[in-house]
């Protein structure tokens, strides 16, 4: 390598920023990889990847036991999106699946009937519960399934503690993912709780990945039980406020829909209209003791980014829909951007 291309890539690498994603869910795993592909295109290395440290903070608090395995469905998803193994016309699980285990369990009665696992992903499971039963940490083994493909990413759990978010519903508490799958979040809800989480600590690297970022991006997840979780942990909202660089959120709510799931049934339980403009004041404005410097709206709730703007919530309105790769890596792109307009530690970011 000659100097001056030398100093070329020095001067790249040095320009490319730390980015951080909070996320969780399909919609969240799909903005991930459009976050990985708009940093290789911004501050690509030679190998075809980038020179931007980018690091996921999944949520855990959809996580359970079944059948004496351990369960992690979003860092799972997080991880086969990124492996690009993941099954994208069912949304969730691993492509080319099968399901006999799965059949066999119902045959013995054992497992919930209505909670499907495929071949592929129970033998993620075994792995996972194998090595905390070894007495791995959560973090460890995050890190030893993440390490299979080439992400290009540094996936962290939000916490190593057991903390599974419960629903109080009309016919009583249930485990969440009974409330979402089996019954599709159509039982009215009261309320979300994750046992333990108040006495949870962030997982290793959670709090330091925050404070070195450059750029702090919220997934357009679900407020309430993807993200929701991970700002409970003690200490992780803290240091969203606390980041050095620019905090920026995209909207899962497009013309008062939730884009994907069943996110209205969620917000409703706790008391909020599934609105952008409600998620958005929920979240609040940094500077008015919040956690956003910009609240990312789709173009069809234009009208509502003058009422965010008062509140202190830059609202840029752009396209939301991640339809295929590219429009991931679109949105992705736009939220950097957003980043680079709020903050002046990315003076010589250039847009994409």
């Amino acid at each position: 390598m000659n100097g001056a291309i030398a100093a070329g890539v020095d001067a790249a690498h040095a320009q490319a920023p730390r980015i951080v994603v909070l996320a969780g869910g399909v919609g969240g795993s799909k903005f991930v990889v459009g976050v990985r592909e708009a940093a290789r295109r911004r501050w690509p290395d030679a190998a075809g990847g980038t020179h931007a440290e980018i690091t996921v903070i999944a949520n855990t608090g959809d996580d359970l036991w079944l059948s004496g395995l351990r369960l992690q469905p979003d860092v799972d998803s997080m991880i086969y999106a990124l492996a690009g193994v993941n099954d994208t016309e069912r949304g969730w699980g691993r492509a080319q699946e099968s399901e006999r285990v799965a059949a066999e369990l119902q045959a013995w009665g054992a497992g919930w009937p209505w909670f499907t696992l495929g071949d592929l992903d129970l033998g993620a499971h075994i792995a996972r519960t194998g090595w905390l039963r070894e007495g791995a940490s959560v973090t460890e083994v995050v890190d030893r399934l993440a390490s299979r493909w080439p992400l290009g990413v540094r996936l962290l759990p939000m916490t190593d503690a057991e903390v599974d978010t419960h629903v109080t519903t009309v016919r009583g508490r249930m485990h969440f993912q009974e409330w979402w799958t089996r019954h599709r979040a159509t039982l009215p809800a009261h309320g979300f709780d994750g046992p333990g989480i108040a006495q949870s600590a962030p997982a290793p690297g959670v709090r330091e990945a925050l404070a070195a970022a450059d750029i702090v991006l919220f997934a357009p997840s679900n407020p309430v039980v993807s993200l929701g979780p991970i700002l409970a942990v003690p200490g992780i909202a803290e240091a969203v406020r606390a980041a050095p660089g620019a905090v920026v959120g995209v909207s899962p709510i497009i013309s008062g829909a939730p884009v994907r799931g069943m996110a209205d049934a969620c917000l409703a339980a706790v008391g909020l209209a599934a609105t952008a403009d409600a998620v958005g004041r929920h979240y609040g404005a940094r500077a008015k003791g919040g956690l956003l410097d910009a609240w990312l709206i789709a173009e069809e709730d234009t009208a509502l980014a003058d009422g965010l703007e008062a509140v202190g919530l830059r609202a840029p309105v752009r396209p939301l829909w991640m339809r295929d790769f590219d429009t991931a890596a679109a949105l992705a792109i736009a939220a950097l951007d957003a980043a680079a307009f709020e903050s002046t530690a990315l003076e010589g970011y250039q847009k994409l």
